[in-house]
């Protein structure tokens, strides 16, 4: 039997890293691999960069949008980070599960911890990190979209993300890209099929006739 048709409640999949590791890869990649898994994307601040399309990769809003979101209670969370705004919108989340799927967010570090203060969430956390802080800062340089004092200041913070590493369910690293996304579709297969997430009244119907 499909596992669709196993009784449970929908997962909600947090991954968080330090820029450059390549959460947001993994999470477009996931979703192209596992069936009835969607991405949801966060709203931001910051202006696109080269490639990005409004509506696939963030929802782009000037501050004043932004504030009135975050003012009328519409964010599961936001952060400033690097200067700009991001936020996971909770109608986004919602409308994902009502329709069958579970969500994986990419969120920074500080979005995550405010998702982990949640605990009416119950959602899996993955940090995801390089193989070395070498290979972090030369991903990083080597996506030449940021100035050089940008990129130090990203490194600075990455330090002390990875320094909280422990408080995340799952530790990924990001070496080989599809090692790491064979990783996480395990995380995922695994946590679908976790009995604390089975509805209890599924199994009741099932197989106990009550």
């Amino acid at each position: 039997m499909s596992e669709s048709h196993v009784g449970r409640e929908g997962l909600l999949v947090v991954l968080s890293a330090p820029s450059g590791a390549g959460k947001t890869s993994l999470c477009r990649a996931a979703v192209e691999r596992l069936p009835r898994l969607t991405h949801s994307i966060s709203y931001t601040t910051r202006p696109p960069r080269s490639g990005e399309v409004d509506g696939r990769d963030y929802f782009f809003v000037d501050p004043t949008v932004f504030e009135d979101m975050a003012a009328k209670g519409e964010f599961l969370e936001w952060a400033p980070v690097h200067g700009n705004f991001y936020g996971t919108s909770k109608r986004v989340v919602r409308e994902i599960q009502e329709a069958g799927s579970d969500v994986i967010l990419d969120v920074d570090a500080g979005g995550a911890q405010k998702l982990m203060a949640r605990k009416d969430l119950k959602a899996v956390f993955v940090f995801v990190v390089t193989p070395s802080f070498a290979e972090l800062e030369k991903r990083l340089r080597g996506r030449a979209s940021d100035p050089e004092e940008e990129i130090i200041r990203r490194l600075k913070q990455a330090r002390e993300e990875i320094a909280q590493f422990e408080k995340y369910d799952y530790l990924l690293i990001n070496d080989e890209f599809e090692e790491a996304l064979e990783d996480l579709l395990s995380i995922l297969r695994a946590e679908r099929r976790s009995v604390h997430r089975v509805d209890s009244r599924w199994v009741e119907k099932e197989f106990l006739g009550t």
